[in-house]
């Protein structure tokens, strides 16, 4: 079953899009997908869904949540924090990512596929949050 993660959800109007975890394009959820007691969803929230494709793209249908997104201190506790030889291994491994993957197109005036963007943009958000 695909999972991914909550792009973004408006109750008021009843959608919004998953992002699927396989980098597949964005999945349409209709608020009747949702499981039942459930309003609305919160960005970053992990769920599962089946798949149907549609006239207008794909559509999740039957969604479970599987996890609430972690905010605040919840998200990142100092245990749960990678150690100093750790998070410098992977910032060096990092660094060899943006030398591959994201200088180049910027050193010939382009900016990197949305896909790569995407994915180099939450590993800089990671590291960032574990060097705080």
């Amino acid at each position: 079953m695909p999972s991914g993660r909550v792009k973004w959800f408006d109750a008021e109007k009843g959608f919004g899009f998953v992002s699927r975890d396989d980098g597949g394009k964005d999945v349409f959820v209709h608020r009747d997908a949702l499981p039942e007691g459930v309003e609305e969803l919160a960005k970053g929230t992990k769920v599962e869904y089946s798949i149907i494709d549609t006239r207008r793209g794909v559509q999740a249908m039957g969604l479970h949540v599987l996890a609430a997104p972690q905010t605040g201190a919840a998200a990142a506790p100092e245990a749960a924090k990678r150690s100093p030889e750790e998070l410098n291994s992977l910032l060096q491994d990092l660094i060899g990512v943006l030398e591959q993957q994201v200088m180049p197109p910027l050193a010939r005036g382009r900016r990197p596929d949305r896909k790569t963007g995407a994915k180099i943009a939450e590993l800089l958000r990671a590291v960032a949050t574990d060097l705080e």
